[in-house]
C-alpha cells in the first residue's frame, strides 16, 4: 500500500518535496491557503499587466535544469528562458554601472571606474566559482542533522572563510566604493549584512557574474507554474483555499492535518509554510522552539512593494534596476541593527516588459519596485505613501523622466500582507539570515525533535533565503522522509 504525505504551502520548496515524493511512490495532498499555487512567489495580473509579486531573480540556472531532469524533464519542456543583456544595472548618485552578460564586459566596466581592478576581479571570480562547486555540490546537499556534515576535505581547505565576512574580503581587494557595492550586493539575497556573512558565501558573485541573470518568458511565476504541471503529472493532488488549522498528533507522531475544518489523515506531515507559523499549528508541548528563540534569531528584511501599471514605455531603464545613490550602511544599520523605517532607503527597480512584451500592454511598461525593510514594523497607509513618494522623486531624476502622471494603478503590499497571506513571522518577506551561527546544522531541523512523522522545508530551515535553496531543501526533506520511512 502507498504511503501518504500531506504538505502544508505551495511554494518552491513544497513543490519540489511533492514532486520527488510522488516520483517514490507516495500519495502526496498539498493544501494551500490562499487562491493560487506559490506561496511568496505568487502573480498578479491586472489589465493585462503581469507582475511577480515576490521573487524576480532567475539566478543559479544549473539548479533549475537538476531539478528537472531528476523527472527526465528540462526546463524548455516547460518555459521559455532568455539570458538577460545587460544583466542590470546598479544607479549611483553620480554615476551608473551596467552589469553586461560575461565576465570579459564585467572587467571592461570595473576598468572604467577602477583602472587594474579587472585582474582583482578575475581572482576574486575563480575563488567564488571554487566555492560554488563545492557549496553547490557538497555542502547545501546536506540535510543540516549535524555538523560533522561540514566537514569535508574542501570545507576543510576553506574553514578561515567561514570566519572572514563578506565585507572584508571584498574591501581587502577593491577600494572603490561603487565597486565594493556592487560585490557586497549578491549577498544581500542570502538575508544578512556583509559584515555579518561569512566570506565563503562569495559564491552568490559567481552565480552573479559567472552564470549570468535569466529571465523565463512570462516572469518566474511560469516556474511555480511548470512544478505544479510536474507535480499533478506525478499524480500530486492540489487545494487551493485550503487552510490548514491543526496538524494532529497521536501517540507523539504527526498523523494528519486539520484543513477548513475537516480531518486529512496521512503517514507524514511536511510544513513548507513559515516555520515559526508551522510550530504554532501544533499544541505547546510539541512546539520545539519556543517565543523566545524566534526573537533572538536573525531575520532578512520584510519589504514594501510597489506593482505599478504605466500607460507608456520607460527611459533609461533595463529589465533589472539597483538604486544605490544613498548610503548603502545607514539602510543595512536600519534594517538589522535598529530597526526603524529607512531614513533613504536603497531601492530596486523590476521592469520586465523591457525584455519580456508578453507581461505588459502594448506601448505600457510593467513596473515593479522593491523597498527592504526591518520586520515588524508599523506598516500604515500614510507611511506607504510616504515612501512611494520618496522612491519616484528619485527614480525621476535618476533616469531623467516625469512619471507619475503615466501611473494607470498601483497596488502596495508591506509587512501586514506578509504576515496576512503567508503566515510570515514579523512579516519577513526572505526567511532566516544566512549568519555563521545560522548556517547549516545550526538553523531550525528538516525533522522535528519532539513529534514523529512531522517535517519541514523552506527558506526558514536548510539550506537557507532564496528560489534555488528552496528547490534543493524540497529535495533534502523529501529524501529524508523516504530514508526514515
Amino acid at each position: 500500500m502507498k504511503k501518504s504525505c500531506v504538505v502544508i504551502g505551495s511554494g518552491f520548496s513544497s513543490l519540489s518535496a511533492a514532486c520527488y515524493l510522488a516520483k517514490n511512490g507516495w500519495n502526496v495532498s498539498i493544501f494551500e491557503k490562499n487562491e493560487s499555487v506559490g506561496g511568496r512567489a505568487s502573480q498578479f495580473v491586472k489589465d493585462g499587466f503581469t507582475f511577480d509579486m515576490g521573487p524576480s531573480w532567475y539566478w543559479m540556472p544549473d539548479i533549475f535544469d537538476k531539478f528537472f531532469a531528476d523527472f527526465n524533464k528540462q526546463t524548455s519542456d516547460y518555459y521559455q528562458l532568455d539570458k538577460l543583456s545587460p544583466a542590470y544595472k546598479i544607479f549611483f548618485s553620480d554615476d551608473i554601472i551596467t552589469i553586461g552578460d560575461s565576465m570579459s564586459k564585467i572587467c571592461d566596466e570595473f576598468e572604467r571606474i577602477e583602472p587594474g581592478s579587472s585582474k582583482a576581479l578575475k581572482k576574486f571570480i575563480d575563488k567564488a566559482q571554487e566555492n560554488y562547486d563545492i557549496a553547490i555540490n557538497k555542502v547545501v546537499l546536506r540535510p543540516g542533522l549535524s555538523p560533522l556534515e561540514l566537514v569535508t576535505k574542501e570545507t576543510i581547505l576553506k574553514i578561515d572563510q567561514f570566519f572572514k565576512t563578506i565585507s572584508s574580503q571584498v574591501r581587502k581587494s577593491f577600494k572603490n566604493p561603487k565597486l565594493v557595492s556592487t560585490l557586497e550586493f549578491p549577498v544581500l539575497f542570502l538575508g544578512a549584512k556583509p559584515s555579518n556573512t561569512p566570506s565563503f558565501y562569495n559564491f552568490m558573485n559567481f552565480a552573479d557574474f559567472g552564470l549570468g541573470t535569466w529571465h523565463p518568458k512570462g516572469g518566474m511565476y511560469e516556474v511555480i507554474k511548470a512544478m505544479k504541471n510536474l507535480a499533478e503529472e506525478l499524480g500530486v493532488v492540489i487545494h487551493t483555499n485550503a487552510t490548514v488549522e491543526q496538524i494532529q498528533v497521536t501517540n507523539g507522531k504527526a498523523t494528519g492535518i486539520v484543513c477548513n475544518g475537516k480531518v486529512h489523515h496521512a503517514d507524514k506531515v511536511l510544513s513548507g509554510a513559515d516555520y515559526q507559523h508551522s510550530e504554532s499549528l501544533l499544541e505547546d508541548e510539541y512546539q520545539q522552539y519556543s517565543k523566545t528563540y524566534w526573537e533572538k534569531k536573525v531575520f532578512a528584511p520584510s519589504s514594501l512593494l510597489f506593482y505599478i501599471g504605466f500607460n507608456t514605455k520607460l527611459k533609461n531603464v533595463e529589465h533589472h534596476n539597483l538604486f544605490f545613490d544613498t548610503d548603502f550602511e545607514l539602510h543595512a544599520k536600519e534594517i538589522y541593527d535598529k530597526p526603524q523605517w529607512p531614513t533613504n532607503p536603497l531601492f530596486y527597480a523590476n521592469f520586465p516588459s523591457v525584455t519580456d512584451g508578453s507581461m505588459a500592454p502594448k506601448g505600457c511598461e510593467t513596473g515593479f519596485f522593491l523597498v527592504p525593510i526591518a520586520t515588524d514594523l508599523e506598516d500604515t497607509e500614510a507611511l506607504r505613501n510616504q515612501y512611494f513618494d520618496l522612491i519616484m522623486d528619485r527614480f525621476e531624476k535618476r533616469t531623467g523622466q516625469d512619471i507619475r502622471n503615466n501611473i494607470i494603478f498601483k497596488e502596495i503590499f508591506c509587512v501586514n500582507d506578509f504576515i496576512d497571506r503567508y503566515n510570515s513571522y514579523k512579516g519577513n518577506a526572505y526567511g532566516m539570515a544566512n549568519t555563521l551561527t545560522q548556517t547549516a546544522f545550526l538553523r531550525p531541523n528538516l525533522r522535528s525533535k519532539k513529534v514523529g512523522d512531522l517535517y519541514f522545508t523552506g527558506q526558514l530551515t536548510v539550506p537557507g533565503p532564496g528560489v534555488p535553496p528552496a528547490l534543493i531543501s524540497g529535495k533534502l526533506v523529501s529524501e529524508l522522509i523516504i530514508k526514515d520511512n
